[in-house]
């Protein structure tokens, strides 16, 4: 591979595959920000790899997910669910329709597919019928299922939206007093959530040690520091809405909420000046500077948020190091295979077989509710690790973008891999990258590219012209951008149709749109730690 700078657009990705095991773990909540998009089913899009179908039927557009399963919730603190993949992995790939790039599993694990399929289905009967008695005892009362402008709390019930984050739990698991506070834009702006709405918070009144309970917040173990800038330096949607906080002594208080501070709305900040949060040093490359010749493989340090995720000693998938706990991968890697004490983590790895690299074991696996096999959106999942990693140069973290921030069409980004290098192909013994220009929905729906099927969670990237892309294996991992010297997490590898094809791009999970997704669950784990949870 040449530098970052020299890389010719004619290289693609890599990867492997795995087994499976005992005991389901968690599921989230709902990125209630996203609208929900009828996105067309797919012949395959769970672990198990191959896609099916006729090449000459097109994929119907009025399923969200499988046959015989309840429909997903549509909104926001809904209940979670537990998910299974009914795929079949023998069944002969096809090449017309969306597939995720993940590499098929071994011929050994269809008879454990085939016991565990019977078992959901048993399941699956005992599930359907509880819930046409709740949904037939429901009907009889009279009571409305339906959330529409409203809050909906996870276990049951709907509060209005101005009772999110004003200091009282109104849900009976206080999910409503989580995600109160984000960062926005590329400068990272703080904001404040109050009477549904979001607001900026200005500089006069801010207390530097508020600082550690907003990034607590925002479910970060630690923080750096808070800085003032302009408001007119800011994006103009967050220059409106202000809010100052007023509080005398936070750092008395452990595990204090800014959002039950008292504030004051502002039409103006008095200063002129905002506040800007850093909660960890992410998104650098402080080992990575040698210039690399031929070929796309990558050296030491160049990719040091670059993961590889082991399901039962094999790679799996990928993944990008987040925080010293937390990794953001694909639901469709772990979607029916949620058994941490079957994965592990390999971070500053290049070669594999691992050779050296340090592993972690997975303590927490959670997935996006709204996520289902034979759909493409909502394909997001975390893994909590059962240790914190130590960041040396070769295992840093990526940073998240901030809410609403925005990457221009044609900003070039690297994707990286284990994956194969070609449709079907064999894994890469070597960690791969490329880079890859942003593309426009507005480009990636044309007429003979993905008509109909770019929600706004998703995000295309690569050549019209094919020649560069993800592939089997190189799932989960990451599109990152680099901003300004920081790197970013732009998107995380979903789908495509085939590898490097002409006119069928990567489709990335848009990570700007499950941003309150991760910081909720971020957050609650901060709060209610655990090794093991059955309803999360």
């Amino acid at each position: 591979m040449a530098n970052p700078e020299e890389i010719p657009p004619n290289n693609t990705l890599t990867q492997d595959g795995g087994e499976t095991g005992p005991e389901l773990e968690v599921v989230s909540v709902t990125e209630e920000e996203l609208p929900v998009v009828q996105t067309p089913t797919t012949a395959d899009v769970s672990p198990l790899g191959s896609a099916h179908g006729n090449n000459n039927t097109p994929p119907p557009d009025n399923q969200d997910g499988p046959p015989n399963e309840p429909a997903p919730p549509t909104e926001a603190g809904e209940t979670n669910q537990t998910q299974d993949s009914h795929t079949d992995p023998t069944a002969p790939p096809s090449h017309t329709l969306p597939v995720t790039k993940v590499q098929p599993f071994f011929s050994e694990m269809q008879s454990l597919g085939s016991r565990l399929l019977a078992r959901r289905m048993e399941l699956l009967i005992g599930v359907c019928v509880l819930v046409l008695v709740s949904l037939i005892f429901a009907i009889g009362l009279g009571v409305g299922l339906s959330c529409v402008g409203k809050f909906r709390c996870s276990t049951s019930g709907c509060i209005p939206l101005s009772a999110q984050c004003d200091g009282r739990e109104d849900c009976p698991a206080g999910e409503d007093e989580l995600s109160c506070v984000r960062v926005s834009g590329r400068s990272l702006v703080l904001q404040l959530l109050t009477a549904g709405v979001w607001r900026t918070i200005c500089a006069d009144g801010w207390k530097h040690s508020l600082t550690q309970h907003a990034c607590y917040q925002l479910g970060y173990p630690s923080y750096i520091d808070s800085a003032f800038v302009a408001l007119k330096a800011v994006e103009e949607e967050f220059q409106s809405n202000l809010v100052s906080i007023n509080l005398t002594e936070p750092g008395l208080l452990q595990h204090f909420k800014i959002h039950n501070a008292s504030y004051l709305s502002k039409t103006q900040c008095p200063s002129g000046m905002v506040v800007t949060l850093q909660c960890q040093a992410c998104g650098s490359r402080p080992r990575f500077g040698a210039r690399i010749v031929g070929g796309n493989v990558s050296g030491e340090g160049q990719f040091p948020w670059q993961v590889s995720l082991h399901f039962h000693s094999e790679h799996l998938c990928g993944g990008s190091i987040i925080t010293h706990t937390w990794v953001l991968t694909a639901a469709h890697c772990v979607y029916g295979f949620a058994y941490p004490r079957l994965w592990a983590v390999h971070v500053g790895l290049i070669d594999q077989p691992v050779n050296g690299a340090q592993s972690v074991a997975v303590e927490k696996i959670i997935y996006h509710s709204r996520y289902r096999p034979k759909g493409l959106d909502y394909d997001i999942a975390l893994m909590k690790l059962a240790n914190p990693l130590t960041f040396n140069g070769l295992v840093e973290p990526i940073c998240l973008p901030g809410f609403g921030e925005e990457f221009q069409e044609g900003r070039m980004c690297w994707i990286s891999g284990w994956g194969s290098q070609e449709y079907e192909g064999e894994p890469s013994v070597s960690l791969q990258g490329a880079r890859v220009p942003l593309m426009s929905s507005k480009v990636c729906t044309q007429p003979g590219v993905y008509p109909g099927i770019i929600s706004p969670g998703m995000i295309c990237a690569g050549y019209l012209d094919g020649g560069t892309d993800s592939c089997q294996g190189d799932s989960g991992g990451p599109l990152a951008c680099d901003v300004d010297s920081v790197w970013k997490l732009v998107g995380v590898v979903s789908w495509g149709e085939g590898c490097a094809d002409r006119n069928k791009p990567g489709v990335y999970t848009r990570v700007t749109h499950t941003l309150r997704w991760i910081h909720t669950h971020m957050e609650k784990e901060n709060l209610n730690p655990s090794t093991v949870s059955a309803d999360d």
